[in-house]
């Protein structure tokens, strides 16, 4: 099943209302049984099993965080979707624990059978808190 470009569109908006309402079980229904998701550590996991549990702690402790959607490319054709994100949470970092954050970053994501079968996050390498750019510590 081939998703059309507006169907891709939609999907996207109804994802992002998902993560906006810090909801992991309705985010976890738009991917594929064998998702493979690397973030921007490198670090990988494959299967929604696998992703329901690395995310439920990050859900269960970062309640604050949004995702704010910067710009997003989609190949209909390929059923691909580069998605440009910020996150704007309170700050984890050493020295900035709570205080407001903002991280930059993209998504490459792929569909097959209408559901995400593909997420690599990549981040830039720095954050900002209060106006000022940090590198960010892994």
């Amino acid at each position: 099943m081939k998703l059309s470009r507006k169907e891709i569109k939609l999907l996207l908006k109804d994802w992002n209302l998902a993560w906006d309402k810090h909801d992991l079980e309705k985010v976890l229904t738009f991917f594929h049984e064998d998702i493979f998701f690397e973030n921007w550590t490198g670090a990988y996991i494959k299967g929604i099993k696998s992703l329901r549990k690395a995310w439920e702690p990050w859900f269960n402790n970062h309640g604050d965080f949004r995702f704010l959607e910067e710009e997003t490319f989609i190949d209909e054709q390929h059923q691909k979707v580069l998605y440009r994100w910020v996150l704007e949470w309170p700050s984890i970092e050493p020295g900035f624990e709570d205080k407001p954050e903002i991280r930059k970053g993209v998504d490459v994501i792929h569909f097959q059978d209408g559901k995400i079968i593909n997420k690599l996050t990549y981040s830039k390498t720095t954050l900002e808190i209060d106006n000022k750019r940090w590198p960010l510590h892994l």
